[in-house]
């Protein structure tokens, strides 16, 4: 599939502001499951300078630094992606990995470190008193396991439209049977790394339904399948992502994902103004097949 997307954001704040330096994460990847076409970034104050490059997980980042004032802050782009994964089942997989728990090899087990239990963070008991509740219903096997864990939430759980915050602890997710995509994303997340799978956080755009007039950032999951390579799970729809799905940043912490980050401060002193805030946030997304 062929995408033509456009994508603008518009942070209005409450009095002048200096804008510190920013990182824009709206670009979408290259790899082979997606072509990027053509893409441009517009941002209005114009920076002073901009410097784009790719972070660790290999996503493409702009970083950009002010030297002017503003009252508004916005941010605009045009993609055009091409997207390749018509099966996402066209794999095959390593002989060792057909079976759960997953036991990586040790070298590529230091290297998925960060994906199977990120530094200081404790695996969530309700999602492993799920994973291991499924990982019986499906006799230990690694593709069943990755179809039943994205039905059984989408099936299970109700959708929530939260337009900000942080994604919930997937056992807060799991306890009230409702979240967001990035809730139900990090929930999924928590049971796969529960049974030895790396997976991450990735955040981007999907085409959606016919007819549909308004779109917004989704979130899904990626899981490091040996013999596959990433790839991609939707628990919001029930489904593995295939051609429908735009990737613009995955990481093992979704904070890492924000499409914009970076703070401001007011061009007055804090004493006469208090704290600067967006009084007002405006976006726009349209995403059309080509």
């Amino acid at each position: 599939m062929l995408y033509s997307i456009s994508h603008w954001t518009t942070y209005r704040y409450n009095q002048p502001v200096w804008l510190q330096p920013q990182l824009v994460r709206l670009q979408p990847r290259g790899d082979s499951a997606q072509t990027l076409r053509a893409f441009s970034l517009h941002l209005d104050p114009a920076p002073a300078g901009q410097s784009p490059y790719d972070d660790l997980d290999g996503n493409p980042i702009t970083r950009v630094w002010f030297n002017t004032s503003t009252e508004q802050f916005t941010i605009q782009t045009l993609s055009q992606v091409e997207t390749h994964r018509t099966n996402p089942f066209n794999y095959l997989l390593e002989s060792w990995a057909l079976r759960l728990p997953c036991d990586y090899p040790s070298r590529l087990s230091a290297q998925l470190q960060p994906y199977l239990q990120p530094s200081g963070v404790a695996l969530d008991p309700e999602a492993l008193k799920l994973a291991q509740d499924l990982l019986a219903e499906v006799h230990f096997d690694t593709v069943a396991f990755l179809a039943v864990l994205t039905q059984h939430l989408y099936q299970n759980c109700e959708y929530l439209t939260r337009e900000q915050g942080d994604p919930w602890p997937a056992g807060v997710t799991w306890r009230r049977r409702q979240g967001s995509c990035r809730d139900l994303a990090v929930l999924w997340i928590e049971a796969c790394r529960a049974v030895g799978l790396a997976a991450r956080f990735v955040s981007g755009y999907e085409e959606g339904v016919p007819d549909q007039d308004q779109w917004h950032l989704h979130a899904w999951a990626e899981v490091y399948l040996p013999g596959a390579g990433w790839r991609g799970y939707d628990p919001t729809h029930g489904l593995a992502v295939s051609d429908r799905h735009v990737a613009l940043v995955a990481s093992a912490y979704p904070s890492y994902t924000a499409p914009v980050l970076g703070q401001v401060t007011p061009v007055r002193p804090w004493s006469e103004t208090g704290l600067a805030m967006v009084s007002r946030l405006e976006t726009s997304l349209t995403i059309q097949g080509m």
